[in-house]
């Protein structure tokens, strides 16, 4: 009988026919999304560069998942994924094109099941949002000054104002004027620690005089890896630009030929430093870039913390805090002169890794960690579960309740699929695909056909290639196993007729090939 009213239900909700599942003690939900920031940016993480107590409270009074990733670590796709609950080759958004409103997404789900949905902020997927009671979003990247943020009916700039102020302020109004009859779900996506990382004065003044400490891999060589990472253009040494920097240009330039200067990547900067001028190149140029970088980084990000304190203020101050369900992510990671890197889009931890953080009084146990492999395609089944609705079979994820309430099902992932498209794309990064476990990780650079194999366990950051080592051939083929199992499990087989076939390997390959 009970899976009975589950078809039923989800029929219905399929159907647009409003349903509410559950009564009016369904949680609300709370989706803080910021674009780009790394989960080592954050104490509870174990952040060596910052103190974020307010997201850090989230763990403390609830759960923090240690290991969640994105299955393609850049901007639109990541927002499509967590909509749709699908991998990018199922959704449509592999690289930056235009998301199509009219598929199916959670929002939509929610809000035919009876929330009163909202969508606040950074949305980045070339269409209109879809399924929402409410959206104000930024037009693309936005800005973070004065930032214009537009409506179904309207646009408005808002002069004088710092983005992430705006978009707290939006939430904060969203959830005064929601209908009391119905739960809300809202999505509040900041800008911050986005590129060119612009903080408002006050955090910005926080950290200028600042020492940031450089990351262990920061020098990083490369020796032993492919080709992918020699060529990437990414790199703190070589790829800031004046604009990051914030570089002051001549007073005499304009238009195109102020343009053209700030976009260029300096090979030398002249600084004022204990009341001398000093001309900087090699490495002290090196080193201050990092410091420049991750001072403005920090601060936005600073900024973005004090907004989750006032967002949990308002939930606390109105009664609200027991059954709303508060969740802080990214939309993937993020390199912090990692690596020498800044920037994402690889398949190494700190682009792959997601924050995701989660307080829900009423379930959640208080300091509550999970070590299990969770993912983006998660995060939609994970809302519809909290919310009484039907996770439709087209979702590709699992809902993560379990591992919120520390109760990690048997058979539950020890492995995840990953797969970057946009070759050559920004940055020059080229498309890979691989397989992570809990142990090992397997790259495939499939166009320069390079391979990469990492020991998580014994090279946690992940220095030295093992593949084509003596005594590794047992493991290749186990991992070449799983990463094609789980290419053919989701689906992603279409791709195969324009890629080389991997050397030393058959079955799966060949078979998918063959379909």
């Amino acid at each position: 009988m009970r899976r009975m009213f589950r078809l039923i239900l989800a029929w219905l909700v399929f159907a647009g026919v409003p349903v509410v599942a559950g009564g009016a003690d369904r949680p609300n939900i709370v989706f803080i999304m910021t674009d780009d920031h790394a989960a080592h940016a954050i104490g509870a993480y174990g952040s060596h560069v910052n103190q974020t107590p307010n997201i850090d409270r989230l763990a403390r009074d609830g759960a923090l998942l240690a290991n969640v990733f994105a299955t393609n670590s850049i901007c639109t796709p990541s927002r499509a994924t967590i909509l749709t609950g699908q991998y990018s080759h199922i959704n449509g958004v592999p690289v930056f094109n235009r998301f199509d409103s009219s598929r199916m997404t959670v929002a939509r789900l929610l809000q035919q099941g009876g929330y009163y949905t909202g969508m606040i902020g950074k949305w980045h997927l070339g269409s209109d949002p879809i399924g929402f009671d409410r959206w104000e979003i930024l037009p693309g990247q936005g800005v973070y000054v004065d930032p214009l943020l537009y409506t179904a009916t309207g646009e408005h700039t808002y002069i004088g104002k710092y983005v992430t102020d705006v978009i707290t302020e939006l939430a904060i109004e969203f959830m005064e004027k929601r209908p009391r009859n119905k739960p809300f779900f809202l999505m509040v996506h900041h800008k911050a620690p986005h590129r060119p990382w612009e903080p408002d004065s006050t955090h910005a003044a926080h950290f200028a005089g600042r020492r940031i400490p450089e990351p262990v891999t920061f020098w990083d060589d490369y020796e032993t890896r492919t080709d992918a990472l020699h060529e990437n253009q990414q790199r703190v040494a070589a790829d800031l630009t004046r604009r990051d920097l914030k570089l002051e240009p001549p007073p005499d330039l304009a238009g195109a030929e102020r343009a053209s200067w700030l976009s260029t990547k300096p090979n030398s900067v002249t600084i004022v430093r204990d009341g001398r001028t000093v001309t900087l190149t090699g490495e002290p140029l090196v080193r201050w870039k990092y410091q420049r970088y991750m001072q403005d980084y920090l601060a936005t990000v600073q900024s973005v913390d004090d907004s989750v304190g006032r967002l949990l203020a308002f939930l606390d101050g109105n009664g609200l805090s027991k059954n709303t369900i508060v969740i802080y992510t990214s939309d993937q990671g993020f390199f912090l002169g990692d690596h020498g890197l800044f920037d994402k889009r690889f398949m190494y931890e700190e682009s792959l890794r997601m924050p995701f953080l989660v307080r829900w009084p009423a379930v959640i146990k208080r300091g509550t960690t999970s070590h299990a492999i969770a993912l983006n395609v998660d995060f939609a089944p994970t809302f519809l579960d909290a919310a009484g609705i039907p996770v439709p079979r087209e979702m590709q994820g699992r809902s993560l309740l379990p591992l919120l309430r520390a109760r990690t099902p048997a058979d539950w992932r020890t492995s995840m699929y990953y797969r970057y498209y946009h070759d050559p794309g920004d940055h020059n990064t080229r498309a890979h695909y691989g397989v992570r476990t809990l142990t090992h990780k397997l790259i495939y650079f499939w166009k320069k056909d390079q391979w990469e194999l990492f020991d998580l366990v014994n090279d946690r950051y992940e220095l030295h290639n093992l593949y084509g080592e003596p005594g590794q051939d047992k493991l290749i083929a186990t991992l070449k196993a799983e990463l094609y199992r789980l290419k053919e499990a989701l689906g992603d087989k279409d791709q195969f007729a324009n890629e080389q076939l991997p050397n030393g390997v058959d079955g799966p390959v060949a078979k998918l090939r063959g379909k």
